[in-house]
């Protein structure tokens, strides 16, 4: 079978990357012919509130990667459509994740297609955005009405999928993030990040947005330090701002964290990732909404216990007082939950559960279900 997967990979930096390249790597294991078409510019400076969007390091020599796509040139959307009609690829593979992309992924999606042959279909992470525009719901109809086919990894996702198209469409949850290595021994991982051993940490890990609660946290870990329970503790946040970083870093001076919060704030990549998530205690996620979260799935890969915020789609990854704990998007119930997951031995046990539930995410699961919706076609 011919495969085109089209969407973020080298040298584009992050995970949705890593997971267009996973499922290449499988479906070529699998026997299929695969080949992976990027962008030539995936967003315009001005859109993009990060440093840089793509690494320096080496294309991956076993894929087969064309950058082709740039997202704002409709006469670029025009010849990959009919580069791919041509190409009769037996379908192409989309990520979508945001309206943004609609106009572009539409247009290619609708001139492939009209070979006869090609089918489209689509992993989505979000219909509806975390962050609304106007332009949302034209956007996501024009292009979700161009696919014939979804795996979508949460229920909510699901439903939101169902006010835009009755294509079929199977779930499949956010497999684990193997690139990413096993966890290592704590010492050695506190020694790559200059930490101190013989504190104790709770994480906060990933692009920094209004949507992800940072602020509730900070609040939570304020309450607790007057409250005299940070002793020999503190909080890691690491990941890049995506937002104006000011009113976090006012929030910090507030609640007298500054010798309590451990800020990288930067993007952080791949070959660190095992440090911050085998030095810490726990991750956790404050988010004031969510469909699902990569980060959950970098917690079950390194076994690290959670503590998340039942909202979206969260609850249906982290099993309450299994491999963590859910709580409301508050301080005082993030606080609460902080000091649980630090009692006894439910650190130590809910990192043996992780090691049981990890094991339902798993990137076949996720390819095969793609495969029986093309079979439904």
């Amino acid at each position: 079978m011919k495969i085109t997967i089209l969407g973020p990979a080298h040298p584009y930096r992050g995970g949705l990357a890593s997971i267009m390249q996973t499922m290449a790597r499988l479906y070529q294991r699998d026997g299929h012919e695969v080949d992976l078409c990027t962008f030539t510019l995936q967003y315009p400076s001005l859109l993009f509130p990060g440093k840089s969007q793509t690494v320096s390091t080496p294309v991956p020599e076993d894929l087969t990667i064309r950058r082709e796509v740039s997202t704002i040139n409709p006469f670029n959307w025009w010849r990959v459509g009919r580069m791919l009609r041509r190409e009769r690829p037996d379908f192409i593979l989309l990520k979508y994740w945001t309206p943004f992309m609609a106009p572009c992924f539409g247009a290619i999606a609708r001139l492939a297609r009209k070979n006869g042959h090609t089918k489209v279909l689509c992993q989505i992470d979000n219909v509806e955005p975390h962050e609304h525009h106007l332009i949302d719901r034209p956007f996501n109809r024009y292009f979700l009405r161009s696919v014939d086919g979804f795996v979508y990894m949460s229920d909510e996702v699901g439903r939101q999928l169902r006010a835009y198209t009755a294509a079929p469409a199977l779930f499949s949850p956010h497999p684990r993030f193997e690139n990413f290595g096993e966890r290592i021994p704590r010492e050695e991982a506190c020694a790559a990040l200059a930490l101190d051993p013989a504190t104790r940490y709770a994480l906060f890990f990933g692009l920094i947005r209004d949507y992800k609660g940072l602020d509730l946290l900070l609040q939570a870990w304020g309450a607790m330090r007057r409250a005299g329970k940070t002793a020999g503790r503190k909080l890691i946040v690491a990941g890049e701002f995506y937002t104006d970083p000011k009113p976090y870093h006012r929030l910090l001076a507030e609640q007298g964290l500054e010798q309590e919060v451990i800020l990288h704030d930067r993007f952080i990549a791949d070959r660190q990732v095992a440090a911050y998530f085998s030095a810490a205690d726990f991750v956790v996620l404050p988010y004031r909404s969510a469909t699902q979260s990569g980060v959950t799935q970098i917690a079950y890969q390194f076994a690290t216990p959670m503590v998340v915020t039942d909202v979206g789609g969260l609850s249906e990854i982290v099993p309450d007082g299994r491999v963590g704990y859910l709580c409301q998007p508050t301080p005082e119930s993030i606080a609460e939950k902080i000091e649980q997951i630090w009692q006894g031995d439910t650190l130590e046990r809910f990192h043996r559960n992780c090691l049981i539930e990890r094991e339902r995410f798993s990137w076949e699961e996720m390819c095969g279900q793609l495969m029986k919706v093309y079979r439904m076609l």
